[in-house]
């Protein structure tokens, strides 16, 4: 019996030295086949063909005052630097990643951290207006047969 203990502790260190030489590959992240540092080097005339049409309709027509000051503030700012904005119209471009911009909903600002997969986006796309309804019993001023709750 003893010899059977011992039979099981080295088959499983047996399976835990395969897992440890299993590596998970981490996949490189491209936008239409370019790699993220080629986006990045684009500027906004080439980036063009390869956005959705709506944003390649919005940015052909000029951005607003409100766009090209968020767009300069990007780009003078370190990454990890917080931007406050309530320009929820503005498409994620290349040059955003990695920053983190509070983005407002209406009542509040909401941080938002831009990762690669949301070129392509709006900021509004990621900053929620609406949060879930959590009903709860009946409030004040409620009637007698509203007020009828059953036991659980």
């Amino acid at each position: 019996m003893a010899k059977k203990v011992g039979f099981r502790s080295s088959a499983r260190s047996k399976r835990k030295s395969r897992r440890k030489k299993i590596e998970i590959q981490k996949k490189e992240f491209t936008y239409r086949g370019l790699t993220l540092e080629e986006l990045q080097k684009l500027p906004i005339d080439e980036l063009l063909p390869l956005l959705p049409s709506r944003i390649r309709r919005s940015l052909n027509r000029g951005l607003t005052k409100k766009q090209e000051k968020l767009l300069n503030d990007v780009k003078k700012l370190k990454q990890g630097d917080i931007i406050k904005t309530h320009c929820r119209d503005m498409p994620v471009l290349p040059v955003f990643i990695g920053h983190k911009i509070d983005v407002h909903n209406g009542k509040t600002f909401q941080r938002v951290d831009i990762q690669p997969d949301m070129v392509g986006h709006y900021l509004g796309e990621f900053a929620l207006t609406r949060s879930k309804v959590k009903h709860t019993g009946p409030g004040v001023g409620a009637t007698r047969s509203s007020k009828y709750m059953p036991l659980k």
